[in-house]
């Protein structure tokens, strides 16, 4: 979910319906996740943001908190691991670490989160701070938010909890130790003070693509996510973060890379084509909502440092470096070069998930065997507009197609997000 806990595609869509009423109580999120479950997902991923881009077509804002929606996503489903999003310079690592073994408990080990650094200059603002750290420093911040969390999550030895209601002895407080954590940036006593969870620590998901991100990746995660529009990047991709995963002791198995994608589809080849052709012509038409939405979107991931008020749509993208998500916007200068920033706009409504995926079910299903032959594994990260068609294109459609070629699991052999998502 892209746009996370908030009004997904409404401006019309004839298969909204009545979200405009009721986005926010998460029906249409149960319905979505239970949808992918049964379709044999890993995992649902929630973006979360602060990013404040425009109220008036309901753009990253308004947007609720991803948290407290879990435990209801969960209870709709028995399988599917749920990942929330969670930012490393605005949570304190022990308001994280309590918040995620809790869900841990209420989920039965179906927790998963998103690790992010941000990067809004208004974010910053909105929890005290006058702008954000460095790029660098921020993913050097992040590095110690996981010591201190993954010592948190320790504090309890296995077999701390005794349970023993004739002694009485619930746990065996010998077992239960503070961490007395104190880094550069983080400081906390410990122990943590709830049992550990199902899983012990939630899955851990990272998507930053810079030198700093796929260090952080490579040291803790388990699932992460990469845009590379071909195949050829998506191999050097993967073979660069086993390589760095080497430098942590860690086997490649134990990250599952999946690469951002959104198919075109329709019931035949050419019905998708058609398809095809009317996104990139809507693109192309530029209107001045679809143009003030892409500007807000690129000043934010540059922190503020591109300015929508002073660009020129008819001269070439400016080649500036933000504060922001620094390879979101490399990648965005690497791909207009010879074009307009207009013409640059337009490109990227069509692209922006990468491999440009177009045909029926059954032949998108194809392809994506192909590619993940070539390139070795994990996997794909779908980001569609959430609309309820596309959830039965998708869960209907495209799953059913895969499942056909062994591509897609066809059950859950395991209880918890971590066994699943390392098993398949």
């Amino acid at each position: 979910m892209g746009s996370g806990f908030s009004l997904q595609d409404w401006e019309g869509n004839p298969y909204a319906g009545s979200a405009v009423r009721e986005w926010m109580k998460g029906e249409f999120v149960m319905d979505l996740v239970a949808s992918l479950e049964r379709a044999g997902f890993d995992y649902l991923l929630i973006e979360d943001t602060w990013m404040e881009l425009t109220l008036r077509y309901a753009r990253a804002a308004p947007k609720n908190d991803p948290v407290p929606l879990v435990p209801l996503l969960t209870q709709r489903t028995k399988h599917i691991g749920v990942a929330v999003t969670m930012s490393t310079s605005f949570y304190h690592p022990f308001m994280a670490a309590r918040s995620l073994t809790t869900l841990d408990h209420l989920t039965d080990g179906r927790i998963g989160v998103n690790l992010v650094t941000s990067s809004s200059e208004l974010a910053a603002q909105n929890f005290g701070y006058d702008t954000l750290p460095p790029h660098a420093e921020r993913y050097e911040k992040a590095q110690e938010w996981m010591e201190a969390v993954n010592a948190l999550w320790e504090s309890w030895e296995p077999g701390a909890v005794v349970g023993d209601a004739d002694t009485p002895m619930y746990a065996d407080h010998t077992k239960v130790h503070t961490v007395d954590f104190e880094g550069k940036y983080f400081k906390t006593r410990g122990p943590l003070n709830t049992s550990p969870g199902p899983q012990r620590r939630p899955v851990i998901v990272q998507a930053g693509a810079s030198e700093a991100g796929r260090e952080l990746a490579a040291h803790y995660a388990e699932s992460m996510l990469a845009h590379s529009p071909s195949v050829e990047e998506m191999k050097v991709f993967r073979e660069d973060m086993h390589a760095r995963m080497a430098k942590y002791g860690r086997d490649p198995s134990e990250l599952k890379i999946l690469f951002l994608i959104d198919p075109v589809m329709g019931e035949t080849d050419a019905i998708a084509q058609e398809r095809m052709e009317r996104r990139k012509a809507a693109g192309l038409l530029q209107s001045d909502e679809s143009i003030e939405l892409k500007l807000s979107g690129l000043a934010s991931v540059t922190a503020g440092v591109f300015k929508p008020t002073m660009a020129d749509l008819d001269k070439p993208v400016p080649d500036i470096m933000g504060n922001g998500e620094t390879s979101t916007w490399r990648f965005f200068v690497e791909e207009s070069r010879g074009k307009t920033l207009r013409e640059a706009l337009a490109t990227r409504t069509v692209n922006h998930a990468g491999l440009g995926l177009v045909g029926s079910h059954d032949s998108v299903a194809a392809q994506m065997g192909e590619v993940m032959e070539e390139v070795g594994g994990d996997g794909f990260l779908l980001s569609p507009d959430v609309t309820r068609h596309q959830i039965a294109e998708i869960a209907d459609g495209l799953s059913p197609a895969l499942r056909r070629r062994g591509l897609i699991r066809d059950g859950y052999d395991h209880p918890t997000f971590r066994e699943n998502l390392l098993a398949f």
